[in-house]
């Protein structure tokens, strides 16, 4: 039996957990953490997750075989190892929804749609720009403006009665575009569930081009329990005529840390292999 740990470092959180892995390599999840960063320094928050995991499952360093990194997390001193985050939330997206074929991964600065096989593979993938208007800190700023908490946003969108859809693909003229709402008299759940309608119309482009076009799509990074953008993913999906279930998962925000363990504890074994061939 080993113990992994994965520690994923995104732009606006740092998620951790905790695997334990039988002889079988069957894995079980012992622990989780996930801090915003909020101006604080990421590589002090992933120390104090790493720490805070490992007294949630009431272990020492000396029980932990691997400690693997994704994100922005390849200066992390401590960690064993690092993976790419578009491996990672493919490995966790299909661990927490095991029928994904897909994964939309949809982060504070940008957005990917990952097509994947049974066992997490990526087989293809297409990601948005940097200045895309579908990202998570472009709807917070959004949401700041408007004086909306972020677990508002989704409700509030779902409300809506006659949404106006946000033209601009660019962050910053798309924030222009609501300011002209504003002073239209736009109502706030019609704004949003704006944004949500053009976020899901790029999204839906986006598993288009990567061949998903059955089963089922996995939500996963920091606005993937945003109720409200799921809801218009699904509608979007109705009016592509796009054959794809869309779900989340309260966990999906951690499926990249997810990956990282699963992944991390399939290169542990391959080293143990190759040391063991060795002698």
């Amino acid at each position: 039996m080993i113990h992994t740990i994965g520690i994923d470092i995104g732009s606006g959180a740092i998620k951790s957990v905790l695997f334990r892995h039988d002889r079988d390599g069957r894995p079980e999840w012992i622990a989780k953490r996930c801090e915003r960063i909020r101006s604080r320094d990421p590589m002090t928050l992933a120390r104090q997750g790493y720490e805070a995991v490992l007294e949630d499952a009431g272990l020492t360093q000396d029980d932990i075989a691997y400690i693997a990194t994704t994100g922005e997390g390849e200066n992390v001193k401590f960690a064993t190892g690092h993976f790419y985050s578009m491996t990672t939330h493919a490995r966790g997206g299909v661990y927490l929804e095991p029928a994904a074929r897909g994964i939309v991964d949809i982060g504070a600065l940008n957005g990917r749609a990952i097509y994947v096989d049974e066992r997490g593979k990526v087989l293809s993938y297409k990601m948005t720009s940097q200045c895309a208007s579908g990202s998570g800190q472009f709807l917070e700023n959004i949401a700041r403006y408007l004086g909306v908490a972020v677990e508002e946003i989704g409700p509030l969108s779902q409300s809506a009665q006659d949404p106006e859809k946000v033209s601009s693909i660019c962050a910053v003229l798309a924030e222009t575009d609501v300011i002209n709402m504003v002073s239209r008299g736009i109502a706030t759940p019609d704004i949003l569930k704006g944004i949500h309608l053009s976020m899901a119309s790029r999204i839906v482009k986006l598993l288009k081009v990567t061949g998903i076009k059955t089963g089922t799509v996995l939500l996963t990074g920091g606005l993937a329990l945003d109720s409200g953008l799921l809801a218009a993913i699904q509608e979007e999906m109705v009016a592509e005529k796009v054959n794809v279930t869309t779900v989340s998962h309260p966990d999906s925000i951690y499926a990249g840390a997810i990956g990282a363990a699963l992944w991390g504890a399939f290169r542990h074994a391959k080293l143990q292999e190759l040391e063991t061939a060795a002698a």
